[in-house]
């Protein structure tokens, strides 16, 4: 087993990291912040909007801010990112004005989906409605 990490993110345009000299690796999902060591048990998960941490073999601590997306473990080493968006940087705050910036993104999405959604359910009804009241032309009431 090896005492080092391969992490790697990516997005549907490019590879923002791919580095096997990793630590420690520090990630946030559904149910909280969690945190990957060499050895880590195979995992599958989605990671939330959320900045992403990670310590390389010197202690240096390196970040992305990523739009969620979905997190593998394999081999007690591989870790492996998939997401639609990322930004790899060094000032903190900065990256989670990113985070709140996709996380406000996801909700404005959602919404509209919701909205849309309800649109098209409204208009399947009138249709609906429109066609019950019309009588067919070759219909006749039974006697």
């Amino acid at each position: 087993m090896s005492d080092r990490l391969h992490l790697r993110v990516t997005t549907p345009a490019t590879v923002l990291i791919d580095s096997d000299d990793i630590a420690a690796v520090r990630a946030e999902d559904a149910s909280g912040s969690f945190g990957l060591l060499p050895g880590h048990a195979d995992l599958l998960t989605v990671l939330e909007p959320s900045v992403l941490r990670w310590r390389d073999s010197e202690g240096m601590l390196r970040y992305c801010a990523h739009s969620g997306g979905v997190m593998t473990v394999t081999n007690g080493r591989d870790v492996a990112i998939a997401c639609r968006e990322g930004v790899i940087g060094t000032d903190l705050d900065r990256l989670r004005e990113d985070v709140l910036r996709m996380r406000e993104a996801n909700l404005d999405a959602d919404r509209r989906t919701r909205v849309e959604d309800t649109r098209m359910h409204a208009r399947a009804v009138r249709q609906l409605m429109r066609q019950l009241e019309e009588p067919a032309e070759d219909w006749k009431p039974a006697p």
